[in-house]
């Protein structure tokens, strides 16, 4: 028998959630696609306001799916002021917490307090750092998360690199930030995470066409989200920011459909 959170997560789609999507050409192509959250990134504090990403959320909201905006700075004012400029539906927050280079986890709460309190319409996604493997970290990821859940409205696993000590690797993709590795992290801290939470959560870390299939049936989260995993790729096979591969996000939204259309198929055969 299944309880009713367990049903319901049985029984919605898995939300497909796609990074860094900063045009409103692409954000349409994602949208064709079937993609639900359209993800876009502000790189600078210095040149946030972008006419171009603030017309990508607003076609975003035309086309009635989600727009979630990552500001890759964590200073109060210029968060402010950039929420301000593009409202979106979601600020995404993946600054790493505590250690050398990170923010404090009193600092975000403050942080996320406010923007509670100026955006009551803006909801507030939390990036919740796993590595690779579970090793002696899971209860510190938990509690983290417990510390985090009021302030936030989701939360998304994503993989952070750790360095041989067990401690974060100061050589992230993006130096302060969680993201981007292109790395799978550890599908069962992050199904304790999706069990324990009382906010939805998003799985991304290494998804892809390829595993995503897995990873909704290992970790029954609310979404998926994938960046690096979809992107273009050079002549090196290296990916490309900020540019997708259309076949390849059309492929993961199928697998995704397809996992939950054999999660339903299976829930009706232990019910008969």
């Amino acid at each position: 028998m299944f309880n009713y959170p367990e049903l319901l997560t049985i029984m919605q789609n898995t939300i497909v959630q796609i990074y860094e999507i900063q045009t409103p050409d692409e954000a349409r192509d994602m949208i064709g696609l079937g993609v639900d959250h359209i993800g876009s990134v502000i790189t600078s504090c210095d040149d946030r306001h972008d006419p171009v990403v603030r017309e990508t959320v607003a076609v975003v909201r035309k086309l009635e799916a989600v727009s979630s905006l990552i500001p890759l700075f964590s200073n109060p004012d210029a968060v402010f002021d950039t929420l301000d400029y593009y409202r979106p539906d979601i600020v995404h927050f993946c600054d790493r917490l505590d250690g050398d280079g990170g923010s404090s986890v009193d600092a975000v709460l403050q942080l996320q307090a406010a923007v509670k309190r100026r955006f009551p319409s803006i909801r507030i996604m939390r990036s919740i750092p796993i590595g690779q493997t579970a090793g002696a970290s899971r209860d510190a990821v938990l509690e983290l998360a417990a510390r985090l859940e009021l302030q936030s409205d989701y939360f998304l696993t994503d993989t952070e690199i750790v360095g041989e000590s067990g401690a974060a690797d100061d050589d992230q993709p993006v130096v302060g930030f969680v993201g981007i590795t292109g790395l799978i992290c550890d599908w069962a801290t992050a199904a304790q995470l999706v069990a324990r939470c009382r906010i939805p959560v998003i799985l991304a870390g290494g998804i892809s066409p390829e595993n995503v299939a897995d990873g909704i049936r290992r970790v029954r989260p609310f979404g998926v989200d994938s960046c690096t995993c979809t992107n273009a790729v050079d002549q090196n096979r290296r990916p490309i920011r900020f540019k997708k591969d259309l076949a390849r996000v059309k492929a993961l939204v199928t697998e995704t459909r397809r996992a939950d259309n054999m999660a339903v198929v299976g829930h009706r055969t232990n019910t008969n």
